[in-house]
């Protein structure tokens, strides 16, 4: 299981290959929120997305046999291309189910960057199903995009470098947002802040109809969305939170947030106005949260993770549309 040991082990292995991802702030959008909004844009990240941070944990942590052999993992396209660079850098094989309605960017990016694509339906076929006889017949390592303890440490660090960062700035006290599909980053983070910044609650973000997270801390009790697909959010729609990173996220975070598409894509636009940052659907969820729930959010600040910005063009077209 995962602890706050491993996220300490894993960002050692991470030091030097992962960038430290700064904080951003906008009176603008301190205006918007009614509090200071901190903003730590892991859309600047290799891959852009955080995603680099726990395919590279894992992957370092591979013994040499097992390394050598090459590793398997199933995304929408941010834990794919964080998977494909982390195996290209360690000279290593990479093969990569993604669903075939991913943005075409992310399929594009992901074999670019060495991996093997294999496209599924994701309305009719198990990625899991895949990923595993694959594994099996190719003795390849499957790289589980967050109910993976090695993956949570890695997406952890983000939560070791939001402690030292809030601190720096005098913040103690906060919540802070999280994009969420299966938890892995939320769940590491939540371990981090746990012992360096207690003060500092995690809460999970979601897109509405698709807050299985939310749900389920409501529930004390894993519940499942009724679809995976049709929402423009794809980077954090998942089935159902994870098995290992459920019991995490329900013992350290609040309550969970949902955020509308036509939300997301405000916040898209307000990132790349005031923040001079290109912001994903998905990766934007969070700051919609801090804009647009903040009745629902207490203090004087918020620290908002801008977790991806692997966006097609056409999408974020659409999201500029708002400041038209």
């Amino acid at each position: 299981m995962s602890n706050i040991e491993m996220i300490e082990a894993a960002a050692e292995r991470l030091n030097g290959h992962v960038r430290e991802t700064p904080i951003l702030t906008s009176p603008f959008l301190d205006e918007i929120a009614g509090r200071k909004v901190l903003i730590k844009p892991e859309c600047l990240q290799h891959t852009g997305s955080f995603k680099f941070r726990g395919a590279w944990s894992a992957i370092s942590a591979l013994d040499d046999s097992a390394r050598q052999r090459g590793v398997i993992a199933y995304s929408s396209g941010n834990h794919a291309q964080g998977v494909a660079m982390a195996a290209s850098k360690h000279g290593i094989a990479s093969v990569i189910i993604m669903p075939s309605d991913a943005p075409q960017l992310k399929i594009n990016n992901t074999r670019a960057l060495g991996g093997e694509v294999v496209l599924y339906d994701r309305a009719n076929e198990s990625r899991e199903e895949i990923g595993e006889a694959l594994a099996a017949e190719r003795g390849l390592t499957l790289i589980r995009p967050y109910d993976e303890p090695l993956v949570i440490a890695g997406q952890g660090t983000t939560g070791l470098e939001i402690a030292r960062q809030s601190q720096e700035l005098g913040v103690t006290e906060a919540d802070v947002l999280v994009c969420c599909g299966g938890g892995g980053l939320t769940s590491g983070i939540a371990l981090a802040l746990e012992k360096h910044a207690p003060g500092l609650r995690p809460r999970p973000c979601e897109p509405e109809g698709f807050d299985d997270v939310k749900r389920s801390l409501a529930s004390g009790s894993i519940q499942n969305n009724n679809a995976t697909s049709g929402n423009i959010c794809d980077a954090i729609l998942t089935p159902q939170p994870g098995q290992i990173t459920f019991p995490i996220l329900n013992r350290l975070c609040g309550p969970g947030l949902a955020v509308s598409e036509q939300e997301a894509l405000h916040a898209m636009a307000l990132a790349f106005l005031r923040l001079n940052i290109v912001l994903e659907p998905g990766g934007a969820v969070s700051l919609a949260s801090a804009l647009f729930r903040k009745d629902q959010i207490e203090g004087d600040a918020v620290i908002v993770v801008a977790s991806g910005g692997n966006v097609d063009p056409q999408i974020f077209a659409k999201a500029l549309e708002f400041l038209t």
